[in-house]
């Protein structure tokens, strides 16, 4: 969230900046005017009890009947007072609390400003797209034809949007995973964690995900489990509340787990195949850094996640989100797609955001820049390295062969024991 002293001392600033992300000035002055309330509220309370405290001193050397007890009266009635105000107080702080949390974060200075997803920018292209010399076909025809996904089983076990990998499918989609985690460890210097993937409600308010997506969450109805959509959240929350030494930073964490999200808000859209469903494969890369290396950091990240583009040999882009474009937490965001040729179209496989304090802020994560110093808020980074079932669709597609085999990229041979083609079902 937003340190409310920036909102107090330059309100005109932060809703100059929110408007670039389309979020309404009035909601600024309604934080605002919330906080005054709240701040009075907290000042007359506590010169009350001041008082009460001064007052009850005096009381007990009174030696007037009368006098004192005209002056127990006035503190009775200062004590009722005090108790109503206490009541307006957690009113009030719910309400700032509840409002604060609903401000998204304000983006970088270096993020283009444009209105929706076509004012993006596309930075780079890295790769030529394979031309064929038989029409390439989309995932789902192969995949049947393979004998690798089966869309009916996984309806009947399931509903819509939900499928089975079966056979050398299950088995590819299983080198990918571990490939890109020994890749990241290796490599790049991550730290694997396995987290749990339910986890409670504070750990995605602590991330930005509550309370404003609420609706695209899973959780237990009955106790406080929510289902993770990224292994950003339980990673993020290993140092919720938490003071971190400046030397233990940086620190780069690389997560595989499951991810849950309601496709509510694509209801219609890419029904076919395997591109969207409520569940779903992640390998997630996390950074918490300092304050003044975070821009090099986010740099360094969408390396990361580019080179496993680069190890499969899969034509890939990398886009720079415009304002319009931004997530809610994320000040700035680069997203890093490959090319599928069936599909004939550029597939999001990662997103690369460098949040800044907001999520530390939210989930109190802190650490002391030197000896002795004050301790202050550090940033927070995240981005899929790589997400699935997105990927399988690129390798799939972009390894067809023209007997409608499939050829395994040779990084991902040793975690498949060898096997070099994935051939027709017969």
């Amino acid at each position: 969230m937003l340190d409310i002293r920036i909102v107090r001392d330059d309100p005109e600033f932060v809703k100059r900046e929110l408007g670039k992300v389309d979020f309404p000035a009035a909601d600024i002055d309604a934080l605002l005017e919330c906080d005054r309330r709240r701040r009075a509220t907290i000042q007359e309370t506590e010169t009350l009890r001041a008082t009460r405290t001064s007052r009850s001193k005096q009381i007990r050397t009174m030696t007037d009947p009368q006098t004192r007890a005209q002056a127990i009266d006035e503190m009775r009635a200062v004590g009722e007072r005090v108790g109503r105000l206490e009541k307006e107080l957690g009113a009030l702080e719910d309400e700032f609390q509840r409002r604060l949390l609903l401000i998204p974060n304000l983006p970088h200075p270096d993020v283009p400003v444009g209105r929706d997803e076509h004012d993006n920018r596309v930075t780079r292209q890295v790769g030529e797209q394979r031309e064929f010399a038989f029409p390439p076909k989309p995932h789902w025809e192969l995949a049947e034809q393979l004998g690798i996904i089966d869309f009916e089983r996984g309806v009947k076990i399931s509903g819509t949007r939900f499928y089975v990998l079966t056979g050398l499918g299950a088995r590819l989609q299983r080198a990918l995973i571990s490939w890109m985690l020994d890749l990241h460890i290796s490599e790049h210097g991550y730290t694997e964690v396995y987290p749990p993937v339910m986890v409670k409600e504070q750990c995605l308010v602590g991330t930005g995900n509550l309370p404003k997506f609420g609706d695209n969450l899973y959780r237990d109805v009955e106790e406080d489990f929510w289902f993770v959509p990224t292994a950003e959240v339980p990673v993020t929350n290993l140092y919720r509340d938490e003071l971190l030494e400046a030397d233990q930073l940086p620190i780069y964490h690389v997560a595989y787990t499951p991810c849950f999200r309601r496709e509510k808000m694509s209801a219609g859209r890419d029904v076919r195949g395997i591109k969207r469903g409520h569940q779903f494969d992640k390998v997630e890369m996390v950074k918490f850094v300092r304050p003044e290396t975070s821009d090099a950091e986010l740099v360094s990240l969408v390396d990361n996640a580019e080179d496993v583009c680069r190890g499969l040999g899969v034509p890939h882009r990398v886009v720079q989100m415009c304002t319009g474009d931004l997530s809610f937490v994320a000040a700035m965001k680069y997203d890093v797609e490959m090319w599928a040729p069936g599909c004939q179209e550029w597939l999001e496989v990662s997103s690369c955001s460098n949040f800044r304090d907001f999520q530390a802020r939210r989930a109190k994560i802190r650490y002391r820049p030197a000896r002795g110093a004050k301790p202050e808020f550090l940033h927070t980074l995240n981005g899929s390295g790589l997400a699935l079932p997105r990927v399988l669709i690129a390798v799939l597609e972009n390894y067809q062969q023209a007997d409608g085999s499939v050829e395994i990229p040779a990084v991902l041979r040793p975690y498949m024991a060898g096997v070099e083609r994935i051939g027709p079902a017969s």
